[in-house]
C-alpha cells in the first residue's frame, strides 16, 4: 500500500478494534454504511481523519449494496498487499545495459576473474598464463603481465585456477604441473613468486579461499583435483605467514618450496590440511568452504558424487563426509549463507536447491533450461539465482518462489567451437562478466528508477494485435499468453504454463485470426483458439529443444525457423493429426548460418536471414532459391564509420510497400544499421545508423508502408517516415536516413517484439520488453500507457440533478478508488487509454 494511506499507517491493534467493532461477540457480524463506518471507526481507533475512514470506504465498496464489513475490508487489505508484493518484486529484476565486449588481452580461454578489494581492479588469468588488470570504475584495461613459473617451459604453461588471498594480499595460482604458486601483490616486482606448493598427486582444478571475519589470521585454503579429491590447508597464523619460513642461507630471491607431503605429515605449525575422496576418480569442478558451516563443499559430474559436503570437526580428526546424488552429475555451485541453501547446475538442464543437512531430495528444482547448466551465482542481497546454460541462455530467478523472473538469449557471441565458459558476479557493483573461450563480455546492470508498471510478471516476448476480436496478445519467457481490450487495458483472459516449463519465444496468428500459433523454447510449437483449446503440436524440433525465433503463417505452410540453416515447414494436408511433423523443405540448405528471420511478399516471393548477415530470396511456391543478397562493405564505405562490424546479424527482415520502384525489403541487424533492398535486381539500395552504438536492434512496418519502426536493447523506439524514401532509381548507396518522424523511450529494456495495427481508425504501435511490460503508443506520436497501468474511469452520480462531490474514481484492474478531489491531478498527468474517459452515468437516487 502507498505510504501516507491511513490502512498503511494502522497498527495491529487499531486493527484488532477494527476487528471487534466488526464482530463484537457475533459470529457473522454486521456491517456498516458509510456514515455509519466513519463516526465508528474514527471513534474505536482515534487515528487519522473522519475524512480518510470515507476514502477507505470508497476504496473498499465498490457495489452499488453501499455496506462494509469485515471480509470485504480485510480482503481489499490482502489484495493491496499482494500489489505491493508483485511490483517490490517486479522492481527487482535488474534492467541490463547493452554488454560490452572487452579489449581482450587473452589469445585462449579465460581460467579465472577475481576481484581485488585492496585496490578495487580485477585480475582475470587465462590458460597460457597471461594475467590481465582491469580498472574497477571502466574496466579498462590497465596492464597485462606474463605468469612465470620455473617448473615448465613457457610454451607448456597450462593455468587451471586462480583465487585472491585478501588478508594476505596474495593470489594463488594452480596448474597442470600439479603445482600451485602464490604471487606477492605487494612486491616491488609485480606478481613475483614468493611460495610454491609442489609434491601433489593430481592436478588442482578448482580453488577457494576463506578467511574469519573476525579473526582474519585463521583462513582456509580448498584445492579440487582431477584425481577426485578434496585438499584444505587450515592456516592458523596466515597474516604473520602462509608457511614456515625457509632455513637460513637459503636463497632469499627465489620462490620458497612447499612440499604438500610435509603439510600432510604437520612439519609445518602453521597450518594444516583435511582431505577426502568422495568424489572417487571424477574431476573436482568447484570447490567450496563454509565457514557458517564448518564445512568443504564440492562437486563433480559423478551422478554419484554430484556434491559433497565434509563437515569439519576437531582438529586432527578426518572429515565426515556427506555425498548427494543426481541424475547425470553437477557442473557448478554455489551457497546462500543467509538462506542457508546450496544451488547446484546439473549437466540433466536443472538447478536443484538443497538443504545442506538434507540428502535424500532437494528442497526446489528451477526447470526451464533446455541444455546443461553451466553456472550458478546467488545475488546474496536480493536473494536470487543467475544461472547460465551450454546454450547460451542466462536466466535469474526469484529463490523464495523458484519462478524465472528474467531470460536473456541472443546477445551472447556465437562460437562454432566447444566454449569454455566462465561467469564471475560482482554483485557491489552489479557487474556480470561472462567469458567465451578468449573473449570476455561485460554485463552492467542499470540503475532503478523507482517503481515501474509491469504487463506481466516475466519477461514479454512477443506481441500481436488480433483485428478480429480487437484485441492485444502478449507473451512471456513464464509461458503464459495474456489478452487484453486495447480501449481500457483490461486484461480479458490469461492462459498459464502454455508449454509447461518452457518459455514462449514467439507467437503468430493465422489468416483468419481465430488461431494462435506459439513457439516454445521446448522445439513445440502449438495452434490454440481463443477458449484455451490446444489443436495441433507441430514437432519443430524433432523432439529437441530448440530456440525458435519466428513462425510465418502463410497459405498452405508455416515456417518455423531459429536454429539451424535450413528452413522447418509443415504443409496444411498433414494437419489431420494433433502431432504434426515437419516435411522437407525443397530447397534445401542454401544458409551457412542458422535462419533467423523471414519476410514473404505475395504472390510468391519469400526471404530469409541467417546470423551472419546473408539474406536468401526464394520462390515460395517451388521452394527454390533464386538469389542471394550480402551486404557490401566497399559500397557501403561512404557511410560514416560507427566502430562496428559491417556484416551486422539481422535478427528481423521486413518487406517493405512493392508499390516502391526502387526498394522492397528492409532489414535490420546487431550493429544499429537498416538497409533497403531491391530484391527483382540483387542490390542493396540504402543502408543507414538507426541507433548508434547501442548493438542489436529490431523492427517492423506498417501495412501501408508509411512508416518503418526501429527499437533497440535500451527501450527506445524510433518511428520514420519512408513512403518517399528510395522512390528513384539511383546508380549508388543511398547513406541519407530517411525522416525520423519521432523518438520515444516507453520501456527501460530491451525491446523485444514490434507491432503495427488499425485500431479505432487510428495508426497505433505495440510493444514487448524485456522490462516486463507491454506499451501502447500512437503512430506517429507519444507513448499511451503501458497495460497494467491505472485506467481512469469516471464514475459520475446524481442527486437532484448535482453532481456528488464524493464521487470517485475506479482504478482499472483493482478496483480501488480514488475521491474526485484528485481527479484534477490525474487529469494534469499523462493521457488516459486513447484519450477516453468511461462515463458511468448513475441516475438512480440515492437514499
Amino acid at each position: 500500500m502507498e505510504a501516507g494511506l491511513l490502512e498503511s499507517r494502522l497498527s495491529m491493534e487499531d486493527y484488532e478494534k477494527l476487528q471487534s467493532l466488526f464482530l463484537g461477540d457475533s459470529e457473522t457480524g454486521v456491517s456498516f454504511t458509510r456514515a455509519e463506518f466513519i463516526e465508528q471507526a474514527w471513534s474505536a481507533v482515534r487515528r487519522g481523519s473522519r475524512e480518510e475512514y470515507g476514502l477507505l470506504f470508497d476504496s473498499v465498496v465498490v457495489t452499488q449494496e453501499q455496506r462494509i464489513d469485515w471480509e470485504r475490508l480485510t480482503s481489499f487489505l490482502l489484495l493491496g498487499l499482494s500489489e505491493k508484493e508483485e511490483n517490490e518484486r517486479a522492481a527487482t529484476v535488474p534492467r541490463w545495459q547493452p554488454p560490452r565486449t572487452l579489449t581482450p588481452p587473452h589469445r585462449d580461454p579465460v581460467q579465472q576473474v577475481v576481484y581485488l578489494r585492496s585496490s578495487s581492479r580485477y585480475l582475470s588469468v587465462s590458460k597460457g598464463g597471461t594475467l590481465g588488470v582491469w580498472a574497477g570504475e571502466d574496466f579498462a584495461l590497465l596492464q597485462t603481465h606474463r605468469l612465470h613459473n620455473d617448473s615448465v617451459r613457457p610454451k607448456d604453461l597450462w593455468v587451471t585456477a586462480m583465487v585472491v588471498l585478501h588478508n594476505v594480499h596474495k593470489i594463488a595460482v594452480s596448474f597442470t604441473s600439479k603445482e600451485l604458486c602464490f604471487y606477492d601483490l605487494l612486491s616491488k616486482q609485480q606478481f613475483s613468486c614468493q611460495y610454491k606448493l609442489q609434491g601433489l598427486r593430481y592436478a588442482p582444478l578448482s580453488l577457494d579461499y576463506w578467511c574469519h571475519p573476525t579473526y582474519p589470521a585463521q583462513a582456509v585454503l580448498t584445492m579440487g583435483d582431477t584425481g577426485g579429491q578434496v585438499s584444505a590447508i587450515c592456516f592458523r597464523s596466515a597474516q604473520i605467514s602462509l608457511f614456515e619460513r625457509p632455513s637460513p642461507g637459503a636463497e632469499t630471491d627465489s620462490a620458497d618450496i612447499i612440499k604438500w607431503k610435509e603439510l600432510v605429515e604437520g612439519r609445518h605449525r602453521c597450518c594444516y590440511t583435511l582431505r577426502h575422496r568422495a568424489h572417487g576418480h571424477a574431476w573436482v569442478r568447484r570447490v567450496r568452504f563454509l565457514g557458517s558451516l564448518e564445512a568443504l563443499l564440492s562437486c563433480s559430474t559423478s551422478p554419484q558424487s554430484s556434491m559433497v559436503i565434509g563437515w569439519r570437526e576437531k582438529e586432527g580428526e578426518p572429515l565426515r563426509v556427506t555425498a548427494f546424488h543426481t541424475e547425470k552429475g553437477t557442473n557448478d555451485l554455489d551457497h546462500h549463507s543467509g538462506m542457508n541453501l546450496i544451488a547446484t547446475a546439473g549437466i540433466d538442464n536443472k538447478v536443484l536447491l538443497w538443504n545442506p543437512y538434507v540428502i535424500s531430495k532437494p528442497v526446489g528444482v528451477l526447470r526451464g533450461h533446455m541444455s546443461s547448466v553451466t553456472a550458478v551465482r546467488f545475488i546474496v542481497d536480493k536473494k536470487q539465482l543467475i544461472s547460465f546454460s551450454k546454450d547460451k541462455v542466462l536466466r535469474l530467478w526469484d529463490v523464495a518462489s523458484q519462478l524465472c523472473i528474467q531470460r536473456i538469449a541472443g546477445i551472447f557471441p556465437k562460437t562454432q567451437e566447444e566454449c569454455h565458459t566462465l561467469l564471475f558476479l560482482s554483485e557491489e557493483r552489479s557487474r556480470l562478466l561472462l567469458s567465451f573461450n578468449s573473449l570476455l563480455l561485460l554485463m552492467e546492470a542499470k540503475r532503478e528508477e523507482g517503481r515501474r508498471v509491469t504487463s506481466h510478471e516475466n519477461s514479454v516476448t512477443c506481441v500481436l494485435y488480433n483485428s478480429l476480436f480487437r484485441q492485444v496478445i502478449s507473451s512471456d519467457s513464464g509461458s503464459s499468453v495474456i489478452c487484453w481490450l486495447v480501449d481500457t487495458g483490461q486484461k480479458v483472459k490469461q492462459f498459464h504454463r502454455c508449454h509447461g516449463d518452457a518459455e514462449i519465444s514467439t507467437m503468430a496468428l493465422d489468416g483468419t485470426q481465430t488461431r494462435l500459433f506459439t513457439a516454445g523454447t521446448d522445439g513445440v510449437v502449438k495452434i490454440w483458439d481463443f477458449n484455451g483449446h490446444c489443436h495441433h503440436r507441430l514437432n519443430a524440433g524433432r523432439d529437441q529443444a530448440v530456440d525458435i525465433s519466428q513462425v510465418l503463417v502463410l497459405k498452405r505452410t508455416v515456417l518455423v525457423m531459429g536454429w539451424e540453416r535450413m528452413l522447418t515447414v509443415f504443409r496444411l494436408p498433414s494437419f489431420s493429426q494433433f502431432i504434426v511433423q515437419p516435411s522437407e523443405w525443397k530447397g534445401g540448405v542454401q544458409h551457412n548460418d542458422d535462419v533467423l528471420c523471414a519476410a514473404f511478399l505475395p504472390p510468391q516471393t519469400l526471404v530469409t536471414g541467417s546470423y551472419d548477415g546473408e539474406l536468401t530470396v526464394w520462390n515460395n511456391s517451388t521452394e527454390n532459391a533464386l538469389r542471394k543478397l550480402r551486404p557490401d562493405p566497399e559500397r557501403e564505405r561512404s557511410r560514416p564509420q560507427t566502430g562496428q562490424n559491417h556484416t551486422d546479424t539481422p535478427p528481423r527482415a521486413v518487406m517493405a510497400s512493392p508499390d516502391s520502384s526502387s526498394s522492397d525489403l528492409a532489414s535490420c541487424g546487431g550493429s544499429g544499421l537498416v538497409r533497403f533492398w531491391n530484391t527483382v535486381q540483387s542490390g542493396l539500395v540504402a543502408v543507414f545508423t538507426a541507433h548508434k552504438d547501442i548493438g542489436s536492434i529490431i523492427m517492423t512496418m506498417t501495412a501501408c508502408g508509411r512508416y518503418l519502426i526501429t527499437a533497440d536493447m535500451e527501450g527506445t523506439l524510433k518511428t520514420w517516415g519512408i513512403q518517399e524514401y528510395c522512390l528513384l532509381p539511383s546508380n549508388g548507396v543511398t547513406n541519407e536516413a530517411p525522416e525520423l518522424l519521432g523518438s520515444l523511450r516507453p520501456h527501460m529494456d530491451c525491446v523485444t517484439h514490434l507491432e503495427t495495427c488499425l485500431h479505432g481508425g487510428r495508426l497505433l504501435l505495440l510493444s514487448a520488453s524485456a522490462d516486463c511490460s507491454v506499451a501502447l503508443s500512437y503512430l506517429p506520436g507519444d507513448t499511451v500507457g503501458v497495460f497494467g497501468q491505472v485506467c481512469v474511469c469516471v464514475c459520475v452520480c446524481v442527486l437532484s440533478h448535482r453532481c456528488v462531490t464524493g464521487t470517485y474514481l475506479r482504478q482499472w484492474r483493482k478496483g480501488r478508488t480514488i475521491l474526485l478531489s484528485e481527479f484534477h491531478n490525474i487529469f494534469n498527468c499523462k493521457t488516459p487509454f486513447l484519450d477516453k474517459t468511461i462515463l458511468n452515468i448513475i441516475t438512480s437516487p440515492i437514499n
